[in-house]
Order: C-alpha cells, then structure tokens, then sequence
C-alpha cells in the first residue's frame, strides 16, 4: 500500500496500480469498509482507492473542522489524488461520498472521468436537522446517532454490525463537522454543468435519500443513467453488491488509459469463452490477495492470447485442452470442455483431441482426462433436456 501523506485521508488500494484509477468515497459514519463487498467484483479492472472521511477509520478528525463543507472534502480527495499521482480518475460515492463526486464534477470537471452517485442527494434535506446532529454529537457523542442508524442504513433483517461499529467509532467533533458540511450542500442550480458521465443509482427502500432525491439528480445532469435497485436501503454498496457491481461495472467500462485494451478485450472474450456464470463467480470471489492475479488473467491469457487473430478460436481450444491433459490440471480439464462445447466442437473432436493426448501423453493421462470430459458431456447432455 501507498504510504499516506499526512495531509490526506486514510485510504486503501485495490487491484492492479497500472489499471484505470476508480476512487471510492463513504457514507457519512462509515469507513472503507462500506465497499467490502464490491471490491472483489472490480478490482480486476481498476485500481480502486476507498477513502475515509476525516475522524472516521483511519483518517485523522483534525482534517477538518467545525463549520467544514463539501468542498472541503472534495479538495482532501483531490489532495489524495495528487499524492497517487492521478491527474485524471473515475469517482463512486455513497450518501456524503456522492455528494462530494458531485461537487468534483461541477467544479474540477478536467479531473473527473466518470461518475457514479449512490443514494445520495443533491441536497440533504432542511439545514436545520443537521445542525441540530451536529450539536448532539458535540454534546453526546456518536452513541445516540447509532442507536438508529440500523433503521436508516439497512432494510429490516439486514445488517453489518461492523459498519454500526464504525459509527460508533467515529470522532465526534469530525462527524459534526461533516453535518456542517451537509447542511451548507445544495448543488442543485449546478448539475446541468456536469459534463462527466453519470451513473446515479438509487436503493428502492432507502428513508435518507429516496429514490426521488435520485431522480432529481439523473433529471438535471445531462445524459445521466438512473438505476434503482430493489431491497436496498442506504448503503446499497453493502446491501445489495451484486446489481450494484454489475452496474459499475458497465458504467466503468469504457473509462481509462485501458478503454477497448487488454482489459476490456481480455474481460469480453473471458466471458464468450467461460460464459458468464463463471465469471461472475470468479470475481465474485476475488479477493484484494488475488486481484492481481485475476487482472494478469484478463489482461494477459484472455486479452492478448485468446484474441490473437493467428489461431481460430476452436484451435486454441484444442491446444488447452491437449496442455490441461498433460499438465494433470483436471478441474481447468472440466472447465474448458465445456468451454469447448460452448466454442463449437462436438464431442466427437474432443475424444479425437484426447485420443491424441494418449499417444503423447501417456495412457494414464488420457485415461483421467476421458473420465472428465465424459462426465462434463453428459452433464451438459442433461442440461440441454431439463
């Protein structure tokens, strides 16, 4: 990891450094541990940096102080940004986060690739109510806030104990000065000069900023995509991963230094070969320990070798399943005759394809290898009737 420079917040990197930059911003009262659950799903693709908001995980509380804005916050992410040496990144923000993606697009539009609000707002509601936050917490302390946050934060049954532990955690004279910040926020008059493009995603059920708030947002920034998912509350990134990775995904695709590359060629012939149950599972469970290795995959083995036009596609197939029998490498074996199948050979290729192999081989090998396949032929056999 980066080392932080002291005047920046604390923040974490995921995923390849050389891939496109996506900058992950917090709900107010949470850490980087809001995007836990999305992190697996895109850092393949990108090299993800999630930050805290001052007094909250890791950040210093002294970052800002009472009577703090927006503004504030977005020149401490831009302060970051600088640090990583990232003079142009794509922004995701959830509830306050979002709101800080916006003020970037508004104001600093030459940093700002492609932008991504989730369940935030334009504008949070009456001053009042979070100056009035603001003084309980300078009073009382984060405890009180917390006591509800469950309510607003999750739909019922659902929870994360360790996100109502980071709020509970949070500096409290950081905190109120981040309701300062809400409560002077309103960037209404300004969305239409957002040029960057905008993903605003909404959670069905969420009570702190409803899908109305989202809508206002997709309605006045030109071109902008408005999706809602349904049984989310506020913090979607931590409720409901899945559609919210698949939609970053698609918004995130065609941003960076990589647009139509390695990445987004390896990651499109991955799924065309594998098919996209695989994939998705694959990233599903990538971990920041293995995020390397899957960008190295995508990149490499499937954006530059399989979409080598001197082979056809059927050739290349042949040639894995021959080096998978060789190798041992059963459950690839499995793997890839199905991704055979999926590519046009028919069962009788494959068997000539592993006749050879006992040849060059060795019987034993083939012997293994024929067991596979033949069990993965018929498995497909009886998913084409059901």
């Amino acid at each position: 990891m980066t080392e932080r420079p002291l005047s920046v917040p604390h923040f974490r990197e995921d995923g390849a450094a050389g891939a496109p930059p996506l900058l992950l911003g917090p709900s107010l009262g949470t850490s980087t541990a809001l995007w836990d659950a999305v992190v697996p799903g895109l850092s393949a693709a990108h090299r993800l940096v999630r930050w805290d908001l001052p007094g909250h995980g890791g950040s210093p509380a002294a970052l800002i102080g009472p009577g703090a804005t927006v503004a504030d916050l977005g020149r401490l992410v831009l302060s970051l940004a600088d640090a990583l040496a990232l003079p142009r990144f794509s922004y995701a923000g959830a509830s306050l986060g979002g709101a800080v993606g916006l003020w970037l697009a508004v104001h600093h539009p030459g940093r700002i690739d492609r932008l991504a609000v989730v369940c935030s707002s334009a504008r949070f509601g009456e001053p009042e109510h979070w100056r009035d936050r603001a003084a309980r917490v300078r009073a009382s302390g984060t405890g009180p806030v917390a006591e509800g946050a469950e309510a607003r934060w999750f739909t019922p049954g659902f929870t994360v104990p360790a996100l109502l532990d980071d709020l509970r955690a949070a500096d409290p004279g950081a905190y109120a000065a981040c309701c300062d910040a809400l409560a002077s926020y309103d960037v209404r008059p300004l969305l239409p000069s957002i040029g960057a493009p905008t993903l605003v995603v909404a959670g069905r059920e969420d009570p702190a900023t409803p899908p109305a708030h989202a809508r206002e947002i997709a309605d006045a920034v030109p071109g902008a995509t408005l999706l809602e998912l349904p049984g989310a509350s506020h913090l979607a990134p931590a409720e409901r991963p899945e559609p919210l990775v698949r939609a970053l995904r698609a918004h995130f695709a065609t941003e960076g230094p990589d647009a139509g590359g390695s990445a987004s060629r390896g990651l499109a012939v991955r799924r065309e070969v594998l098919g996209d149950a695989h994939v998705d599972r694959a990233r599903a469970t990538t971990t920041p320990f293995t995020a390397r290795f899957q960008d190295f995959i995508t990149r490499y083995a499937w954006g530059e070798i399989w979409t080598d036009p001197t082979l056809p596609r059927r050739e290349r197939s042949l040639i894995t399943l021959t080096a998978l029998v060789a190798h041992g490498h059963l459950d690839e074996l499995a793997l890839h005759v199905r991704a055979a199948v999926r590519g046009g050979l028919t069962p009788e290729e494959i068997g000539a394809a592993l006749l050879q192999t006992g040849v060059y081989c060795g019987v034993p090998a083939a012997n293994a290898a024929y067991r596979v396949a033949g069990r993965v032929l018929a498995e497909m056999a009886d998913e084409a009737e059901g």
